[in-house]
């Protein structure tokens, strides 16, 4: 986590200083831009259970295909088609630590975001919003203990911890939320451009039914991303 909070550190003063090295004088016209491009990196996530439950960020990764279209001066418009893998980890440290579980999850996401940017022609910070929607396309789980029966096996600490998320089988598939995220752009050669980005996602759909005589009432998907990407001028 560490390096995670440098990232979004330097980031954020790159941002800074994309915005203090905005032209002065504006253009009267404005081009609009088309860029493609892909980008990759790396993702925390966790799962909001209510009732609560213990819990670690699992990290994994998120990579995908970019389409941007500009048509005002610092606004535009960006869809993306990604693979991200989500999911959540027990969190056994202060019980016994020689306990392991952690249920993955992988989606294909379509966010649809607005993408506001700012700063000069080489160096620009740029913020992104928007709605998300996903589909999970596959989850596993991986333990190293009988998780269908915890309360026998040896040594599990079973007081005072919710159990029944660890052999719930995942109904609801789609998902969808919001997510926001900011980042700096670097432009090489007018068409070719080098992008740093953190984002963030709240996911509002429940993967566990959540009527009252469920055992969750609430199950939803979140993670922190941090990805590079690369993005080339067609027009």
């Amino acid at each position: 986590m560490g390096a995670v909070k440098l990232i979004f550190r330097v980031a954020f003063a790159l941002v800074l200083m994309a915005a203090c090295s905005g032209e002065m004088v504006a253009q009267r016209h404005y081009v609009p831009h088309v860029h493609v491009g892909a980008h990759a990196g790396m993702s925390m996530s966790n799962v909001s259970f209510y009732p609560k439950t213990k819990q670690q960020l699992l990290q994994g990764m998120q990579f995908g295909l970019s389409f941007r279209f500009a048509e005002e001066r610092h606004v535009g418009l960006l869809a993306e088609l990604n693979v991200e893998q989500r999911g959540w980890k027990e969190d056994f440290e202060e019980d016994n630590a020689s306990f392991e579980y952690y249920h993955r999850t992988t989606y294909l996401e379509l966010p649809i975001l607005t993408h506001i940017f700012f700063g000069s022609r080489v160096v620009k910070g740029f913020f992104n919003l928007g709605p998300e929607i996903g589909y999970m396309i596959s989850d596993k789980v991986h333990a190293n203990f009988d998780y269908t029966n915890p309360s026998a096996v040896p040594g599990f600490p079973i007081e005072f911890r919710e159990v029944d998320q660890m052999k719930l089988k995942i109904t609801n598939r789609f998902d969808y939320g919001i997510t926001a995220g900011a980042g700096v752009e670097f432009v090489i050669k007018k068409r070719h451009c080098l992008m740093l980005e953190g984002r963030y996602y709240y996911g509002l759909g429940n993967i566990f039914p959540s009527a009252k005589k469920d055992e969750f009432q609430a199950s939803r998907g979140s993670s922190i991303l941090v990805t590079l990407g690369y993005m080339f001028r067609i027009k």
